[in-house]
Formats: C-alpha cells, sequence, structure tokens
C-alpha cells in the first residue's frame, strides 16, 4: 500500500543503491576521491549568504527574513540541504486529512507543513548518509560496505499573537490522544500510523517536543519515522525524519543531532 512516508524515502532508496555499487568493492580510495570529498567539505564550510544569522526573538518574522534564519548548506558539515522541497514531497495543506483531527498536527509535521495560521514559513530538507564497513563479505569474498540514509523535511515559520505556543500546545496534546495511531491522507496517498509515543525532547529553544511514529508499510509490517519540534520565541522549527533502513524494518534510529542543532541555533 502506498503512504506518504514511503514515497519520501524513494529518493533516500536510490541514493542508497547507487552508493552500495559504488563501494562494494572496499579498500583505500584513490586520490581523486579523496581530493574531491576534502574540496566538498571546504565548500560546505566556507560561509553563506545569510549563514550565521539568527532570528530575533519575540517577533513574527517575514517570509525574507526567515529565509536567512533556516538551515543552509553551510550550517551542516555533511549532506545535502535543498531550499525547495522536491515534488514528490510537497504537499499541500488542503491535501491533508486525519479521521481525528486533533491528530492533523502531527501529519502538519510530517509533510514539512506549516501549523496553524503563521505570518510566513519557509520549508528545507535535508539528506545525508553515512557508510562502514560491513560484517558481510561480497560474492566474491571483497569487504563491502553498509549505507545508512537518513532523509528530513523541515519547517520553519513565524507566528503573531501567541500562535507558536499555540501550535506547540496542539502537537503536546496530538501525542497524547494519538497515540492508539490513526488514518490520515497526504497529496492523494494514504497512510496508517499505527502508534504514536513522545521520545526525548531536544534541547535548545523555550520548548521542544520528539515524537516517535509507527507507519504500516505493507502486511503486518511497520516502519519507524521521527518528529522533532522547537519553539524559539514566536518561531516554530518542525522536523520529520525517515531512515531507509527503519522504514523498513521498524527499527530504532537516531534523528541526526547536527542537523536539528545548526537549525536550532540560527533561531537565537
Amino acid at each position: 500500500m502506498s503512504s506518504t512516508a514511503v514515497r519520501r524515502t524513494a529518493l533516500a532508496a536510490s541514493a542508497a543503491a547507487l552508493a552500495l555499487l559504488v563501494t562494494a568493492c572496499g579498500g583505500s580510495s584513490d586520490d581523486d576521491s579523496a581530493a574531491g570529498d576534502d574540496k566538498a567539505k571546504a565548500e560546505r564550510s566556507a560561509p553563506a549568504e545569510g549563514a550565521g544569522e539568527s532570528a530575533p526573538a519575540g517577533k513574527a518574522l517575514t517570509a525574507a527574513e526567515l529565509e536567512k534564519v533556516a538551515l543552509a548548506q553551510a550550517d551542516v558539515k555533511s549532506g545535502e540541504v535543498a531550499t525547495e522541497l522536491s515534488a514528490d514531497d510537497q504537499v499541500a495543506k488542503d491535501q491533508i486529512s486525519a479521521d481525528d483531527k486533533a491528530c492533523l498536527p502531527l501529519v502538519y509535521v510530517q509533510g514539512a507543513v506549516a501549523q496553524g495560521e503563521p505570518a510566513a514559513d519557509v520549508q528545507r530538507s535535508w539528506q545525508g548518509q553515512t557508510e562502514s564497513p560491513s560484517e558481510s563479505k561480497g560474492p566474491d569474498g571483497q569487504d563491502m560496505t553498509d549505507i545508512d540514509v537518513n532523509k528530513i523535511l523541515l519547517n520553519v515559520a513565524s507566528y503573531a499573537d501567541g500562535g507558536a505556543e499555540e501550535a506547540m500546545a496542539g502537537l503536546k496534546a496530538a501525542v497524547e490522544k494519538c497515540a492508539g495511531g490513526f488514518d490520515a491522507t497526504a497529496g492523494g496517498d494514504k497512510m496508517r500510523v499505527t502508534e504514536v509515543s513522545g521520545g526525548d525532547a531536544p534541547k535548545g529553544g523555550d520548548e521542544g517536543l520528539a515524537v516517535n511514529i509507527g507507519v504500516a508499510t505493507g502486511g503486518d509490517k511497520s516502519g519507524l519515522m521521527k518528529l522533532v519540534v522547537v519553539r524559539k520565541g514566536a518561531t516554530l522549527a518542525t522536523f520529520s525524519a525517515v531512515n531507509l533502513s527503519s522504514m523498513m524494518t521498524g527499527a530504532e534510529f537516531e534523528v541526526p543531532a547536527d542537523v536539528v542543532d545548526a537549525q536550532v541555533a540560527k533561531l537565537g
């Protein structure tokens, strides 16, 4: 059965498959590859326009101001930041529904859609992978590499008149009310959430929330998604994270903390 969660991992699956092909034969990397990696790291570390800026406290920001404090490539040491969501990841708010309206805030986070009525909001995505030696061997006995692919969809929204606090309260209530699961539709894709539970709240900001989401992936199988929400003043940052392996197996995974920390730091 199709679901928004599975659709979002399609690109990550392609990236993993490609990486597996080029890393299947282990051993030391050649000099050209190493030089390319060093150059890429240097480019990511170079200051970008708007990098390092933080949000003014306690005021609703404009879209232009949010663009300056939203995650940028220069803010992270690994992975790739996109300033626009891909066509597969984009979903309009009016295309999202749930059989229990109390659960809608969670689906909005999954879709990188702003809660309530923000003064302005922007979206970002981040995708990265880590590689480690595999315990298994290839068909000819060669060393293999395990690929771990993560993807995060972000929304950074600013609110007037206490809207950010209200949105956070709605999310906290949703975690309690929707613990037993619910059915949702996003962009035409039907999704069955099997369970909802709270996690360890992130550090930083004025309020934080972490949520574990079980998503039916076919038959009696369930994958795992994680949501993270941080409020700083009148600004709300939401993160919807998936791990390729965990979406297929339901196994535990860690949300890349450096990505969350980088975005929260820019909120001031």
